[in-house]
């Protein structure tokens, strides 16, 4: 989709919805959405919506790296302490690897 021919309301519609969708706990829709505007809300000159869509993106961007952050430091925990945890460290595991027991 090509945001250039959409009018200024309708950006800040779907940008609004894209943040919306993304609190449904799917921060990769809050990535696109902070990727994608961020154009619109801090590059192209000033317009009535853009205040707006400014919030949205630096919401969506906020939200996509503190997701990333906790994830990664989830993934670290879990890698570094899967043999200690003993079953329940195989148990949150969907690929029981083999070796180490």
């Amino acid at each position: 989709m090509d945001l250039n021919k959409l009018p200024n309301d309708k950006k800040l519609e779907l940008c609004r919805n894209y943040f919306r969708v993304g609190c449904i706990l799917l921060p990769f829709v809050w990535a696109v959405n902070a990727v994608w505007f961020f154009k619109e809300a801090f590059v192209n000159p000033p317009f009535d919506e853009q205040k707006d869509i400014k919030r949205y993106v630096m919401l969506s961007a906020g939200g996509a790296l503190t997701w990333l952050v906790v994830l990664g430091a989830w993934t670290s925990t879990y890698q570094m302490n899967r043999v200690a945890w003993g079953e329940l460290g195989d148990n949150l595991s969907f690929i029981l690897p083999l070796g180490r027991l």
